[in-house]
């Protein structure tokens, strides 16, 4: 344990050597530390599961929830530019004295438990609102389901947005087995939506092996469109209509906008939910990284966390929609883990010219092994920048008037370049 008055820079450096692994799935530590914190369950816990659409999830069922007067705690993973914005309580981000008080009473009763640096942060989580006191805690699961270290927690009901590739190495290399993994954070008798239509085959047997609930987008509730852009939700309790489309930009933040929805209804949350209160919420939120849009000096900046196949392929048709009227330059660093052939392919219609960095994680690509892939792919050159910081300036000094700049492929790179100079802060559009 670090000694009394250690700041939270240090905290998180020491939590990174407790245990061998990064990543080490399973239940077992987590439960076991648990046990010997006592913490006291909230009333409601929401868990939140998927491949891609967590974080915008979490952001908008703790906003309505909090609309509705809930007392809300909500962690995600990972963080864009500080490690607090992991643990929000109601609306609040966690404190370094806050954080420091939690990660010292884990540490008063780990022993000889290897904690993983998530495990630690999640059990930490906890403590935090534990002490708040909070109507529902909503936590995002951040990798698979079964064994990932918040399916620790027993949910009041669950929620699966999608299921696409990705985190191959840990969780499968095809979607049903995936979503087998993610549907592990159902439980019997409870409910779970999912949020995709249709939903693999996987989740519906693992629903009816344990006896969940399922709720399904296109039977349980579904989304209509209106002429004037605005939308239609039938949930299992109730209809809303008219509502205004999510400032979360693209289209899919209305599938999840729409699951979100079902989930608070599942849960017996959204007694009071009606489409005034939605619109007066949802269309006024915002979260870092997600189809963000700075301009400055006539040069759009777009910064999105697509880090998977799936995600790119979404955030390409996002791209399409604005027509920019000059060239698209790419910043673009990934982790090792993905499939560079899937998060490249989609974009190379939109991508004039690329600048491949290597993304501020162990487990990164390194800068001149992603550009060497990406050429092969695009057929044209790809910038190798040493430093988040060149580039950006290699982006800045190549972009004329009207070019726009796209800032992708995971969030260890579109952190670390919002928070280089001359990127943040930024006029939004």
């Amino acid at each position: 344990m670090l000694s009394s008055g250690a700041p939270l820079s240090d905290w998180l450096t020491w939590l990174e050597t407790l245990s061998p692994k990064e990543i080490d799935l399973g239940l077992e530590r987590v439960q076991v530390l648990l046990e010997r914190l006592g913490l006291q369950s909230p009333q409601h816990l929401l868990l939140v599961a998927g491949t891609n659409g967590k974080g915008s999830s979490v952001a908008m069922a703790d906003a309505l929830l909090r609309a509705l007067g809930k007392r809300v705690g909500a962690y995600t993973s990972p963080h864009i530019h500080r490690y607090n914005e992991r643990i929000v309580v109601h609306g609040e981000v966690a404190s370094d004295a806050q954080i420091i008080a939690a990660f010292e009473q884990v540490e008063a009763v780990r022993g000889d438990v290897a904690l993983t640096y998530f495990e630690y942060g999640t059990l930490a989580a906890a403590v935090i609102f534990a002490q708040a006191e909070l109507d529902v805690w909503i936590l995002e699961v951040g990798l698979g389901g079964r064994l990932d270290a918040s399916n620790a927690f027993m949910p009041t009901a669950s929620l699966i947005t999608n299921v696409s590739l990705d985190h191959c190495d840990w969780l499968g290399n095809d979607v049903e087995t995936i979503a087998a993994e993610k549907a592990g954070v159902m439980r019997a008798d409870l409910p779970t939506v999912f949020g995709d239509d249709p939903a693999p085959k996987s989740v519906c047997q693992h629903a009816d092996a344990v006896n969940a609930r399922l709720l399904l987008a296109g039977r349980e509730f579904d989304v209509a469109f209106r002429a004037d852009g605005s939308w239609d939700w039938r949930g299992p309790s109730a209809t809303l209509k008219a509502l205004r489309v999510p400032g979360l930009v693209g289209e899919f933040q209305v599938r999840n906008a729409a699951a979100v929805l079902a989930l608070l209804d599942a849960a017996g949350l959204a007694d009071n939910m009606d489409a005034q209160l939605v619109n007066a919420v949802l269309p006024s939120l915002r979260l870092t990284g997600r189809l963000q849009r700075r301009r400055v000096d006539g040069v759009e900046w777009i910064f999105d966390v697509a880090h998977n196949p799936a995600a790119a392929q979404a955030f390409a048709a996002s791209l399409a929609l604005l027509e920019p009227a000059g060239e698209t330059i790419a910043i673009i660093g990934l982790l090792a883990d993905k499939d560079v052939r899937g998060m490249i392919s989609p974009l190379l219609d939109a991508v004039d010219r690329w600048i491949a960095v290597t993304a501020g994680n162990d487990r990164a690509v390194a800068a001149n092994e992603l550009a060497r892939q990406i050429a092969s792919l695009s057929g044209k050159p790809c910038l190798v920048a040493e430093t988040f910081a060149d580039a950006v300036e290699n982006a800045r000094r190549s972009a004329s008037e009207n070019d726009r700049i796209l800032v992708t492929g995971s969030f260890y790179t579109v952190g670390p370049v919002l928070d280089e100079p001359g990127t943040d802060p930024l006029p939004e559009i």
